[in-house]
């Protein structure tokens, strides 16, 4: 395994934040430096976001870990993916979710939708596919989903992805424009919706016809 001490010592590192097992593995197994841009080949393994270009980044390890902990995955999910960047957190997914599983991931910059699809095969991901499409919308077609991801802050729950999540399900979103925060958004066997506030965190907009309709500063996470 490449960089095996970086990821063990990542790992370590990352069970303050109360992350399960399972997601550990899967943080451990992912190569996350196959995600990143070659100049920042060395610092793969740092807690850190990542210029990915575009005004994009990659998230820090803890972020990924913290959402994916929260949308409590299970083997076999079909899972809606909202902003696939490079890919890495699809990979995360993926991994958690097994072959038996498979992530739709939305990406609306086509150089990354290209550069994430790229990085996905080279790191051996078959699960994960990824559409040039605008991701405040979903992708009804493949309705509906267990779990769903929002990896850019919208200024309010997106309707549409709401409707495209399963009775039972689970969606994480970041909320806010310079004031975010991460949701917990559960949708009820009966159709109820309700929301938890994890914390504040700072996202890139997610910029589409239920997300911002201009395009602000890019942030880093926290």
């Amino acid at each position: 395994m490449e960089f095996a001490k970086e990821r063990a010592e990542l790992v370590a590192r990352l069970k303050s934040h109360g992350i399960s097992e399972k997601v550990l593995r899967a943080i451990l197994n992912v190569p996350r430096h196959l995600f990143v841009p070659p100049v920042h080949m060395s610092s793969a393994y740092l807690d850190i976001p990542l210029n990915i270009g575009y005004g994009q980044t990659i998230s820090a390890p803890h972020m990924v870990a913290i959402m994916c902990n929260l949308l409590d995955l299970q083997e076999g999910h079909k899972v809606l993916e909202v902003g696939a960047g490079s890919g890495y957190n699809a990979a995360v997914i993926a991994e958690i979710i097994g072959n038996t599983g498979k992530v739709y991931s939305t990406e609306r910059i086509p150089e990354l939708v290209r550069y994430s699809k790229n990085n996905l095969k080279a790191a051996g991901y078959s699960n994960v596919e990824v559409f040039h499409s605008d991701g405040s919308i979903g992708l009804p077609e493949y309705a509906p989903y267990d779990r769903i991801c929002v990896t850019a802050s919208a200024p309010s729950i997106p309707e549409p992805l709401v409707h495209q999540l399963k009775a039972g399900g689970k969606m994480v979103i970041p909320l806010g424009q310079m004031f975010q925060s991460l949701y917990l958004v559960i949708k009820e066997e009966d159709g109820t919706v309700t929301s938890k506030e994890w914390g504040g965190v700072v996202f890139v907009p997610l910029i589409g016809k239920y997300g911002f309709h201009f395009e602000t500063k890019p942030y880093k996470h926290k």
